[in-house]
């Protein structure tokens, strides 16, 4: 009998449908912010005072969050500074991917219509051995679990 264990987290990829791409620009230290939540609607029903009814309304989703080292010449970030510095709005579509042991996708989030909504450098400080970190922020208009 083979045990099945949960996919551990460290092993993934980020691809924007973005072109042209560098290969610094699928590396990614961290990814949050794929989350859904459905906002709910309460409905006081006339005749029964003990509880309200609780309808599901739209969903809204949270920021996506992408950290990692700073690389030079990444033409994600060209793209985030067009839409930042000088606001050329241009959204696109990302895939996270989890990948096996083997480099293949187990499971997969499409995000749709994503664009920057902040992009921050983290500190610096001459008494720390650190790298550099970048930080993005994205909004987008939701995403798709994709069955792999």
């Amino acid at each position: 009998m083979d045990l099945v264990y949960p996919p551990v987290g460290f092993h993934f990829a980020v691809v924007f449908e973005l072109f042209p791409q560098l290969p610094n620009d699928f590396r990614f230290q961290e990814v949050s912010g794929l989350t859904a939540n459905v906002q709910t609607e309460e409905l006081k029903e006339g005749g029964e005072n003990r509880f309200t009814h609780q309808l599901p309304g739209r969903t809204n989703y949270e920021k996506l969050v992408l950290k990692r080292g700073m690389f030079m010449g990444s033409f994600i970030i060209q793209w985030c500074r067009e839409a930042i510095e000088d606001l050329n709005f241009a959204p696109t579509n990302v895939l996270i991917t989890l990948l096996n042991e083997m480099h293949l996708p187990i499971a997969g989030w499409y995000v749709v219509n994503a664009f920057p909504v902040k992009w921050s450098i983290s500190n610096f400080n001459a008494q720390e051995n650190s790298a550099v970190i970048e930080t993005l922020e994205f909004e987008y208009n939701y995403f798709k679990t994709l069955r792999i």
